[in-house]
């Protein structure tokens, strides 16, 4: 197992590697720094934004390779991402948002892996009963409903709830408030900017996971291997909960794995409209400023979410199916 692992980690950082450097390359291609400077009025004079460009390794002048060499070296030996056209270090403007969508992410995705999964398990064991296509009707206004109007939607029901109750139960804008001090106080408020934003993505989320671990469940509930357990003495619930989930929750467990990274930089309309600095919102204003850097910072990111998704993906399978085991 622990070598399997090594191969595998082995494998996905030569290609994040490779994806990452290939990467800068589009981006120097595509990205244009200096027409930050045109609009300026005053104009600066060209040797100004040369020096300045040239200080952040973002001169266009500069030969391609020369750039790239000095940008990988950076990484390499100091772990420095670079700057932005305006001076900004990548570096600080990563941590802070990885940190930022980390919470929003992780929650969000366990919350609506559960629910999901649950609802797909319990409509799978009540097969067109009233229950089943009452949660499949909810399920599918959901999965049909835009994210922007789902989110607009949770915020007026969050800012009613407040009017109604006279409190701040929820908070609709920001991750935290600045004027909070003390660890419960910071806890609370916390959850109270982490609650709406969590909400639109579970709700936003957990639709498709219903559907594929019910249509899976479905496909699994009457093999023979169920069947002879149930032959054995367990009951219909218990059979499929032991036998029939273990099979049909890897393909679900795979594709959460993978779904990470991309909810990671995918969330742009839920932090915008949450007013979340995260790495989806940090993307678009590198491609909107220009940001080589910052932009190859986040491809770069997304490359090392999906490695570690694949990774926990293997991981999942080679625990959840006996028969993956006993090969590795």
């Amino acid at each position: 197992m622990i070598g399997y692992i090594a191969r595998r980690v082995g494998t996905w950082a030569v290609l994040v590697f490779v994806a990452v450097n290939l990467t800068y390359f589009v981006a120097a291609a595509f990205l244009d720094p200096r027409s930050n400077y045109a609009a300026r009025r005053p104009p600066l004079p060209p040797a100004v934004v040369d020096a300045q460009l040239t200080a952040y390794n973002l001169n266009d002048k500069t030969p391609i390779l020369e750039r790239w060499w000095h940008w990988l070296t950076g990484i390499l030996l100091h772990w420095d991402w670079g700057t932005s056209p305006v001076g900004e270090s990548v570096n600080g403007q990563i941590a802070y948002r990885a940190g930022v969508s980390a919470q929003l992410v992780f929650g969000a995705t366990v919350l609506a892996t559960l629910l999901g999964v649950g609802l797909g398990v319990y409509t799978a064991m009540r097969q067109y009963q009233v229950s089943d296509r009452v949660f499949q009707a909810i399920s599918i206004f959901f999965i049909n409903l835009p994210i922007a109007v789902l989110g607009l939607a949770v915020v007026l029901i969050g800012i009613t709830i407040n009017q109604k109750t006279g409190q701040s139960i929820f908070l609709v804008s920001g991750a935290r408030s600045i004027d909070i001090h003390g660890f419960w106080p910071t806890v609370v408020d916390r959850l109270k900017h982490l609650a709406l934003p969590t909400i639109t993505l579970v709700l936003g989320q957990y639709a498709g996971l219903h559907f594929l671990q019910r249509s899976l469940l479905l496909d699994t509930v009457d093999a023979d291997y169920v069947r002879t357990a149930r032959a054995k003495g367990l009951t219909r619930g218990r059979a499929v909960r032991k036998h029939a989930l273990r099979t049909a929750i890897i393909p679900v467990a795979v594709g959460v794995a993978f779904a990470i990274p991309a909810i990671f930089t995918g969330a742009v309309i839920t932090e915008t409209i949450f007013g979340w600095e995260g790495m989806g919102r940090y993307f678009v204003t590198s491609i909107n400023t220009n940001d080589i850097h910052g932009a190859v910072a986040v491809a770069a990111f997304g490359a090392l979410a999906t490695a570690i998704g694949a990774i926990l993906a293997d991981v999942a399978v080679v625990m959840l199916d006996p028969r993956v085991r006993s090969e590795r």
